[in-house]
């Protein structure tokens, strides 16, 4: 036992904490809460330090139907992929996502450019919709999310939402805005923990408290880059619990927007008959994905297929035990 105790690693610091959603008694409408962060250690490794939460599972709501999905996710939603509100209940009640990720994405001026008004009317549905806290992620486009994400923010304000996303060069609306309603946000970066320390501390000179804040450092999927996203990841983690407090915030993943991106989940059967069930794929895919990406330490997993949404709610029940 002695030995086991001295291979012990003894870490200075910890991952703080992020609550998502307001329930009524705090001024908001939200059935459940989510709270993420608060480790002492590594992923899944409780013998050497506290885990106060475990990762959440959001799964992507579109405000608009997806052109380029491939037809295994297109299937797996069916009609719902037409109402937003439907396919949030759905993403709730059927898959148990913890976190809804509604994507604005049709307003961006390429893909629709619906109006501020429209996305105002998609946010309040899907409130209303589901109990559970949302993410609130712009179309990345700076000059049509600056106009749109205010007042999105507005719309919910009191709910404790995630906004994103804040960049190196597009941050100080997105700040103002998430100070003004009580909601949260995520600092978007490159792979490049530098950026991502910068974003944080852009944000935080603004006076915007940093346990209101998490990261995105961006991803690979499974075979596009995952070991040098993993490693950045990993050294982020450490530099936290090494006692870094602008690195020790918690990670969210895009794990579905990067796993469907891949040739390997996309293609047919037909098209990779060697390749094995093209309706199966894309869903391991996302799944060792996500699984790899949760060791190097990310708290919020979005998903997009519901089956794999699913198997990583299972997974992590198991490895937190």
């Amino acid at each position: 036992m002695s030995i086991l105790s001295d291979a012990k690693e003894k870490w200075t610091g910890a991952i703080g904490t992020l609550t998502l959603g307001a329930t009524k008694e705090e001024g908001g409408t939200r059935t459940s809460k989510v709270t993420v962060g608060g480790s002492s250690t590594l992923p899944f490794m409780r013998f050497e330090g506290a885990a106060t939460s475990r990762p959440a599972v959001a799964i992507e709501v579109w405000d608009t139907p997806p052109d380029d999905w491939p037809a295994p996710l297109v299937d797996a939603w069916g009609d719902v992929l037409k109402s937003p509100a439907d396919w949030a209940r759905k993403a709730v009640q059927e898959c148990g996502a913890d976190l809804i990720c509604l994507k604005l994405a049709g307003t961006h001026p390429d893909f629709g450019n619906k109006t501020p008004d429209e996305a105002v009317a998609v946010v309040k549905s899907v409130l209303k919709a589901v109990g559970v806290p949302l993410i609130i992620w712009g179309c990345e486009n700076d000059e049509k999310d600056n106009n749109v994400m205010p007042r999105c923010s507005q719309a919910a304000a009191g709910e404790r939402c995630l906004l994103a996303a804040a960049t190196e060069d597009n941050y100080k609306t997105l700040v103002a805005s998430c100070q003004a309603d009580g909601h949260a946000l995520i600092g978007l970066s490159p792979i490049d923990i530098n950026i991502a320390k910068q974003i944080n501390i852009l944000v935080s000179e603004m006076g915007f408290p940093l346990d209101r804040v998490a990261m995105y450092p961006t991803t690979g999927a499974l075979g596009y880059g995952l070991e040098y996203t993993y490693s950045i990841q990993e050294r982020g983690r450490l530099a936290a619990l090494g006692g870094d407090k602008m690195m020790a915030l918690p990670v969210v993943c895009m794990v579905g927007q990067e796993a469907w991106r891949t040739k390997e989940a996309r293609a047919s059967t037909e098209e990779q008959p060697t390749w094995g069930d093209g309706a199966t794929r894309g869903i391991y895919w996302e799944l060792a994905t996500a699984v790899a990406l949760l060791q190097a330490g990310s708290d919020i997993m979005v998903m997009r297929h519901p089956k794999a949404a699913v198997a990583l709610k299972d997974t992590i029940t198991r490895l937190v035990g």
